[in-house]
């Protein structure tokens, strides 16, 4: 497998296990620095003081969507080649999506050039937050998986470039145009000066769900698979989420691999509300029965699986809506609740339109995240894309203090 080289700053390099704060720039804490030397003159997990000797390994980690963030990433549609006649309805969610979330933290919306006015001017109808437009090209408005992927550490925070290639769609009935996606990593932490890493495995941030305590959950069908990571086996995809992302442990889902564009992101299926405490979609009426085997899979290894800290895990489901009762569903809309996005004191998730289960819903997010606001909003626009609330949006985690 072939991984892009990175166009801008310096790389991290590898540990076995953990993702050392190796030569990372003025941004890290000033033990953490490294000399810009060869490979070779660096331990692996160990970092360099200004004087001359090692200092303690700080670990980078993924940190949980539940950390305080500075802000929230979004994207733009863009291609009427993507959305057809429904481009305006699907930028009246997103702008509705963006006002709901700038209510309680910082709003970023990524826009092509030819495009940004546009975007201001629908993001600011009505009563105006704290939404910023930022002129990055894009293509569409998944950013959860073309957009960085945030590890931090005591005083630092890095973004990790997961190689967005399209979920690996090219050639297939579900290709869309990807390429200028692709680049908006790189150019977002260019933008707000945070440190840039390149993973070794090729992948998107929906598809990786963690406690911030060093485990993860990942479906086998979204990342073991020969469209992103050829040649790679589990082990391998495996070694490379923990090296990259700091992690302990990886707790595998089987998925399913081409019912969709992700092959089954484990975003829409099973996401932590605290580390042990798992939400796990369990699908509603009408929804085909391929999905219902996936539900039951990962309910059986849930339900026996630890965490890195040896902990069993405490399994709550959330029933969808009855497919039904929602007009234009269609084989790709996404009728999951668990699809969730949590910003600084609230909770955002889809209303279908499904009353009971959308009460349920409501009820259940709550007694999850008892601290918060639950904030419930009509996406089906977006939804008949095939993602959610969480799949169009990124969050920035605010840097740790420094020890």
């Amino acid at each position: 497998m072939t991984i892009p080289t990175p166009s801008r700053r310096r790389l991290l390099r590898f540990g076995a296990a953990a993702l050392p704060l190796v030569a990372l720039g003025a941004a890290l804490p000033a033990t953490a620095h490294a000399a810009d030397a060869d490979p070779g003159t660096t331990t692996p997990g160990t970092s360099t003081a200004p004087d001359g000797t090692a200092a303690a390994t700080l670990r980078l980690r993924i940190p949980a969507e539940t950390d305080r963030h500075d802000r929230t990433f979004m994207a733009w549609p863009a291609l009427s080649s993507i959305w057809g006649h429904r481009l305006s309805a699907v930028r009246d969610a997103i702008a509705r999506v963006a006002y709901a979330i700038s209510r309680y933290e910082p709003v970023v919306v990524v826009a092509r050039p030819g495009q940004a006015a546009d975007a201001r001017y629908w993001l600011g109808r009505g009563a105006y937050y704290g939404i910023t437009v930022v002129e990055i090209a894009n293509d569409d408005l998944w950013i959860r998986d073309f957009g960085p992927t945030f590890v931090v550490a005591p005083g630092a925070v890095a973004g990790v470039d997961t190689n967005f290639n399209g979920w690996g769609k090219t050639g297939t009935s579900y290709y869309q145009r990807w390429t200028e996606d692709a680049a908006v990593a790189s150019a977002l932490l260019a933008e707000y000066g945070v440190d840039r890493v390149g993973a070794p495995f090729v992948g998107e941030g929906g598809a990786l769900e963690t406690d911030g305590e060093g485990t993860l959950l990942a479906t086998v069908s979204s990342l073991v698979n020969p469209n992103r990571n050829p040649g790679m086996s589990q082990d391998q995809v495996e070694q490379a989420l923990k090296s990259s992302l700091g992690l302990d442990k990886v707790i595998w889902l089987a998925g399913l691999a081409g019912q969709d564009i992700t092959d089954d992101h484990v975003d829409c299926l099973a996401r932590f509300t605290a580390p042990g405490q798992v939400i796990l979609d369990k699908p509603g009426p009408g929804t085909d029965r391929l999905w219902i085997d996936v539900y039951e899979q990962a309910k059986q290894v849930l339900q026996s699986a630890t965490d890195a800290r040896g902990r069993a895990l405490t399994v709550t489901e959330l029933p969808g809506p009855d497919r039904n009762l929602i007009r234009g569903t269609g084989k790709d809309f996404l009728s999951s609740y668990t699809n969730f996005y949590t910003a600084n004191g609230a909770v955002f998730v889809p209303q279908f339109g499904d009353y009971y289960a959308d009460a349920a819903a409501y009820t259940i997010l709550q007694a999850a995240f008892p601290s918060r606001d639950v904030v419930q909003l009509n996406i089906d626009a977006i939804a008949r894309g095939g993602g959610g609330i969480y799949c169009a949006t990124q969050s920035q985690p605010t840097r740790p203090p420094a020890v």
